[in-house]
């Protein structure tokens, strides 16, 4: 069976680009085990409160929801379960010195495979005040305002 190419998102979590700066992204692969693939092929993901953490100079990725495979055996996973990101030693290195010094957190933006391969994509964040997510959101509508705005006179509307 020919490998895959490309790029297909399994889950995304948008809730943190509202909830956080996001300041730098990395992609990561995922240990999974075989059920967990199968899950994740079918398109079954949540990354609800899931947060990654550095010990032990490895990163691990704390409580994304990977449901049971549907048509798995004894052998499925724990939903979850602790998994292990891997990044290159620099990446850690780099990642584990911001967080240390800055009080940034990790936050795993999306899920999705990238040629085959389970990927993570983390980004190194800080969290938004209530007065900030305010600002995006307005900031956000007057954009969209001004799209409307700007598409309606190219096509000769003057409303």
């Amino acid at each position: 069976m020919p490998r895959e190419k490309g790029r297909k998102v399994v889950a995304s979590n948008r809730k943190a680009r509202h909830d956080y700066d996001i300041l730098d992204t990395f992609e990561a692969g995922v240990a999974l085990t075989g059920t967990e693939v199968k899950s994740l092929r079918a398109g079954r993901a949540s990354l609800v409160d899931a947060f990654g953490q550095i010990s032990d100079g490895e990163v691990f990725l704390h409580a994304m929801h990977i449901p049971e495979y549907t048509m798995g055996t004894w052998t499925n996973h724990p939903p979850r379960r602790v998994r292990k990101l891997l990044l290159k030693r620099q990446e850690i290195d780099r990642i584990g010195a911001k967080v240390r010094e800055s009080g940034l957190t990790l936050v795993p933006l999306s899920v999705y495979f990238s040629d085959g391969w389970a990927k993570v994509e983390l980004g190194l964040a800080r969290g938004k005040k209530s007065y900030d997510k305010r600002q995006t959101l307005a900031k956000r509508d007057a954009d969209r305002e001004i799209a409307r705005v700007v598409g309606r006179r190219n096509k000769g509307r003057t409303e």
